[in-house]
């Protein structure tokens, strides 16, 4: 959970909840495992609950740049899908004119399926 994306959301959600039952799940969530700890040692107290109410109201004052920028380690979900479709389309374009290659007779099949190899081998 410590590597996924966090949603905003969610951790608002946790917060809330926190101020009726269990307060701390959404440090939990958010990979802060020994302030969640503080939170449910202090669940006598009406600290825990107040201080879960602050942080879900600030969560969701919070625009999702600032809260990736706090809790994503600043990596947006836009940014890395566009990223992502960046890297295919370069994958893609990559192996057309490695396919172009062998068709022309230029590479030989053994040498198109070392490189086709070799690019596949990136993405993963």
């Amino acid at each position: 959970m410590l590597t996924k994306r966090k949603s905003r959301s969610v951790a608002a959600v946790l917060a809330f909840s926190g101020t009726l039952t269990i307060s701390g799940l959404h440090k939990f969530y958010l990979g802060q495992p020994l302030w969640g700890i503080l939170y449910v040692l202090l669940s006598w107290t009406p600290i825990p609950k107040v201080a879960s109410a602050i942080e879900g109201v600030w969560y969701l004052a919070q625009d999702e740049e600032a809260f990736d920028r706090n809790f994503n380690l600043g990596k947006s979900a836009t940014r890395n899908s566009q990223r992502v479709s960046n890297q295919v389309g370069a994958m893609a374009d990559a192996m057309r004119e490695l396919d172009a290659l062998r068709q022309d007779g230029l590479i030989s099949e053994y040498e198109f399926e070392q490189k086709r190899r070799q690019l596949l081998d990136q993405i993963s």
